[in-house]
């Protein structure tokens, strides 16, 4: 008996050192990325954070200023309020279209006949374009008097379209050129209309429905998963577009291309207004944090999950 009760502690206290050997071993592989997210994320975010409440112009000693930045931001700024309008109708019209165009994309795509995966690889390879290079392509395309949009529109008897000098166009010739990057949402919904069980198509065709119907009641509710994840990833893209318009438009014409992201650079970076910067990220941040918890709130009602068929998770 005596010998039974001390080799449970025994027995207790090597699978106890076991258990540690294995966190030890767990934490070890994962710190590398634990040491880049700490350094390349967190302490950046943090320390922007602090800088958001000082002035500080990144080469003197900062001065604490309490919430100063953030009662000029939104009583003094003649641009504030300007650039975070002109994001907003950038970032509720490009995500909605990126979202219908990818889905009737992904339809067409989806078919097994001859030659499909090379139109596939047509239709993504413009997804990987991106930055400067994107900027340069569509300054091309987009120039007045040579580029071969405008010079298209003139062969069939339209005039010439001013596409980014013109303030009541630049914008949506930005939105243009965010749907060339419509590739990789593309490729996303595909998979999802793979995963359609034909079983459902089946039974809608039983019940005498036609492509439409097929559509609406089978095909879009069991993509909504996807759906969701692609307007989250594309409304935090969109708030945060600032290189295309800095190349072609510079925030113009009358600043009718000045993003909130092009706003809070130019205050860092133009004007070493570091900490007011900081605090123009901060209200983005927590800007894209309410519209992402708003999403996800609404998702209950409109995003369905095969597993149990209700959409409630």
């Amino acid at each position: 008996m005596a010998n039974q009760t001390a080799a449970r502690p025994q027995g207790w206290l090597a699978e106890r050192r076991r258990r540690r050997r294995d966190n030890r071993a767990g934490w070890l592989f994962i710190s590398p990325w634990l040491i880049g997210f700490v350094a390349l994320m967190l302490g950046p975010m943090a320390f922007s954070l602090i800088v958001s409440f000082t002035e500080w112009n990144m080469i003197g000693k900062a001065k604490f200023i309490g919430s100063g930045n953030y009662v000029r931001m939104f009583t003094s700024d003649p641009f504030y309020f300007k650039s975070l309008w002109i994001t907003i109708k950038y970032v509720f019209l490009v995500v909605p279209l990126q979202v219908v165009l990818a889905i009737l994309i992904a339809l067409l795509l989806n078919r097994a006949t001859f030659g499909i995966k090379l139109f596939r690889a047509v239709f993504y390879m413009p997804s990987l374009i991106q930055g400067v290079t994107l900027a340069l392509i569509w300054s091309w395309l987009y120039n007045e008097d040579f580029g071969p949009i405008n010079y298209a529109l003139q062969l069939v008897g339209l005039p010439r379209v001013h596409w980014l000098t013109d303030p009541h166009i630049a914008l949506f010739s930005l939105v243009i050129i965010a749907l060339w990057g419509v590739g990789s949402p593309m490729v996303l919904y595909l998979s999802a209309l793979k995963g359609v069980s034909s079983e459902y198509y089946e039974a809608a065709s039983i019940d005498g429905a036609g492509p439409l119907r097929k559509f609406f009641n089978v095909t879009l509710p069991l993509i909504t998963p996807t759906i969701l994840f692609n307007v989250i990833t594309s409304l935090i893209s969109a708030f945060q577009t600032v290189v295309v318009a800095y190349v072609l438009t510079g925030g113009g014409p009358a600043n009718e291309t000045y993003f909130y992201s092009f706003h809070v650079y130019r205050s860092a970076f133009t004007h070493f207004e570091m900490g007011y910067s900081s605090a123009m990220a901060w209200v983005m941040f927590v800007l894209i944090i309410l519209l992402t918890g708003a999403i996800m709130f609404s998702s209950r009602y409109w995003v369905h999950y095969e597993a149990d068929g209700s959409g409630k998770r």
